[in-house]
């Protein structure tokens, strides 16, 4: 009976500790290093989809910022440090999310907190090692590439591309493998949405497997932007295209088919 209670009171303590309400989010930053004053913009995309939008903009206080408001479903934003020339990506959405900038290097700023944006970076990690043996080859040849050129030397030239295409060939093939299996096991993931939605792009999309991974999707995903444009998208390419010819009917039988 008391371990039943002390649960108990555990739960009501963790419940008054959130800091958000229904729909509201909070970024709780850190800054180490970077001088007062400094801006920091919560942007997100156009409703074209083309170019980016200041929604919010914070400053910089003893090395900390925090920016509250409401998130009515997950979506893309970024971060953008005044003076930086690489923006950070995460998910908005209902919850505390943390993240720590790294002046030194903004790519490798941490974003934690909340289901979304912790999936997200285990994610890019896992994509990373995929596509380590492409980025690992263009670092290695750079320097031959350049030299290739500027020399007109198109022996090599040709060469390093014919095996450039060859590894890319390869790691595309495994990305792909590795963003179905993703999306075949983590059915309230916000990525999921995303990997199907990118799928549906391809115009040799397998529409039966891509349908099959939108309907396994939680309710809440489906009800996104990204899951309304899935179920648009499969519902346009399972129709028939406008001002198609429909089939001929079947030729009558003949009396001695009869």
């Amino acid at each position: 009976m008391k371990k039943i209670i002390l649960l108990l009171s555990a739960t009501v303590v963790l419940i008054s500790c959130s800091k958000v309400g229904k729909d509201e989010y909070i970024i709780s930053g850190t800054a180490t290093g970077i001088e007062n004053g400094k801006t920091v913009i919560l942007e997100t995309q156009n409703e074209n989809g083309m170019g980016l939008i200041a929604i919010d903009t914070v400053k910089i206080e003893n090395g900390k910022f925090e920016i509250k408001g409401k998130a009515i479903e997950p979506s893309f934003h970024t971060l953008q440090l005044e003076g930086a020339q690489a923006k950070i990506p995460f998910i908005l959405e209902t919850g505390e999310i943390a993240i720590a900038i790294n002046k030194d290097s903004i790519p490798k700023s941490k974003v934690t907190g909340t289901y979304n944006n912790d999936e997200y970076v285990t994610f890019n990690e896992e994509i990373t090692k995929v596509q380590k043996k492409l980025i690992d080859f263009q670092t290695k040849n750079m320097q031959a590439m350049n030299t290739a050129q500027q020399t007109k030397d198109t022996v090599v030239i040709n060469g390093l591309m014919k095996e450039f295409s060859k590894i890319q060939e390869e790691v595309g093939t495994a990305s792909k493998a590795k963003y179905v299996a993703y999306a075949e096991t983590h059915p309230k993931s916000f990525i999921s949405a995303l990997i199907i939605q990118g799928m549906l792009n391809d115009p040799t999309a397998d529409v039966k497997k891509s349908e099959k991974l939108y309907n396994s999707l939680e309710e809440s995903l489906k009800n996104t932007k990204p899951g309304k444009a899935i179920k648009a998208r499969l519902t346009e390419m399972k129709s028939p295209a406008v001002g198609a010819t429909p089939p001929a009917p079947a030729p009558a039988p003949t009396a001695e088919a009869k």
